[in-house]
């Protein structure tokens, strides 16, 4: 190797040195395959930013002309994505690279593609435009992820070559926040993690070694330098470890099964989601079925939805929470099924206090999940956290739905303070 560089001219060298294909590692290579969405996990300093702008520079050379690329807002995007040191502004060789028209937050390649920039602040920005690929940076960071990723997703609708679909890479260091973990369960999404160790050759000399000493082994050092979801959170009510014991892919014959419902207190686009969870028991067990929690739909739409899973599991009662307007949600449901067996309950105490005799219920192992419900799974693991955000509409329900099985939950021994 040594001899082939000392033969090589000035330019030549040059050119090596910009050859993406042969100095990138392993997991930064774009996954084979028919993928939709390639999301990039990386530490701090793990070389994510430098793999985003190299495959939407690899894009542009295949044929794609209209690129979106979204930053948590137009200023992280303009700083990282275009004018970092690995941004699109700085690699590949000076002829290829764009142009950045900031009047129009727009990006021009010598070859006619063009990129726009977009914030995540503002994911009604994105709403009537088509794009052939898109580069999402730092999605953990985004303010509104769901809806922003939405509208994303809705707008990459342009073949960039014949027969091809259009593509999405998103990087980010990981935070355990439900649209990751949505994103990360999807269909036709593909994960890559990159350790910040990776890539110690480009990094400051002592920087790893100054960070592993300081945050090594602990769990922001298991976010920030291993690029890992971090789900077990300090003071969260359930653990990853706990939720994994408990289990299983087989639903023994029930005894009883109810719907349970955490409805939202008001409705429209940002309003919280409606808490759908089907659970049955069993020799004094209790086995969540099914999460069918819906988001932003009025009340029409999950009282027909909570109907039809008691129908379809033959459940015994629809247990539905009264303190946001309980007549209300009792007289929707009927207007769906008069005949619908309804339990209304009252909540007295916070949503976490009802939920800690429940997770002590885990931890005996007398609460089994018929399989993975990412999403409630996740808002469990929050729970109690200082990562805890929004409304827990998965979790109360789910609450709601073990308290009427496991009749016991009131024996939970509870220590008080004098």
């Amino acid at each position: 190797m040594e001899e082939l560089w000392e033969k090589l001219p000035g330019w030549d060298r040059a050119q090596f040195l910009r050859l993406w294909s042969f100095w990138a590692a392993e997991h930064q290579h774009a996954p084979v395959g028919e993928w939709l969405v390639w999301l990039v996990l990386g530490g701090r300093g793990a070389g994510k930013t430098r793999t985003g702008a190299e495959w939407i520079v690899q894009q542009v050379k295949s044929g794609a002309r209209h690129i979106a690329l979204v930053g948590s807002t137009f200023t992280e995007a303009r700083e990282v994505m275009l004018e970092g040191e690995s941004g699109l502004l700085n690699i590949g060789h000076p002829s290829e690279r764009p142009k950045f028209i900031a009047s129009r937050q727009r990006l021009e390649w010598p070859n006619g593609a063009v990129g726009h920039l977009y914030s995540a602040h503002d994911p009604d920005g994105l709403r009537g435009a088509q794009f052939d690929a898109a580069w999402a940076d730092e999605f953990c960071a985004w303010k509104k992820p769901e809806d922003t990723l939405s509208n994303l997703r809705l707008a990459l609708r342009l073949s960039p070559r014949a027969g091809e679909v259009p593509r999405l890479v998103v990087t980010t260091t990981p935070r355990p926040t439900l649209a990751l973990v949505a994103l990360k369960s999807a269909a036709r999404v593909v994960t890559h993690r990159m350790r910040t160790r990776d890539n110690a050759r480009h990094l400051a000399p002592g920087y790893l070694s100054a960070m592993e000493d300081r945050y090594g082994g602990s769990p922001l050092g298991q976010q920030e330098l291993e690029g890992e979801i971090l789900t077990d959170l300090p003071g969260a009510l359930w653990s990853q470890a706990t939720l994994a014991k408990q289990r299983t892919p087989d639903t023994p014959e029930l005894e009883r099964i109810v719907v349970a419902i955490d409805p939202p207190a008001t409705s429209g686009p940002n309003a919280d989601a409606c808490g759908l969870i089907v659970a049955g028991v069993s020799d004094g067990k209790a086995y969540v079925l099914e999460d069918a929690t819906l988001q932003n739909a009025p009340p029409e739409i999950w009282a027909n939805r909570a109907v039809k899973l008691f129908h379809d599991y033959q459940a015994d009662c629809v247990i539905a929470e009264g303190n946001q307007g309980g007549e209300m949600v009792e007289a929707v449901l009927r207007q769906v099924d008069p005949q619908l067996p309804i339990n209304r309950v009252h909540a007295r105490r916070s949503k976490q206090t009802r939920a800690e005799p429940i997770a002590h219920l885990y931890t005996r192992g007398q609460v089994f999940h018929v399989g993975r419900f990412d999403l409630l799974e996740a808002q469990m693991c929050q729970m109690g956290s200082k990562e805890q955000r929004g409304s827990p509409d998965r979790v109360d329900a789910l609450v709601w739905a073990i308290h009427a099985l496991v009749k016991d939950t009131t024996n939970v021994p509870r220590v008080r303070c004098l």
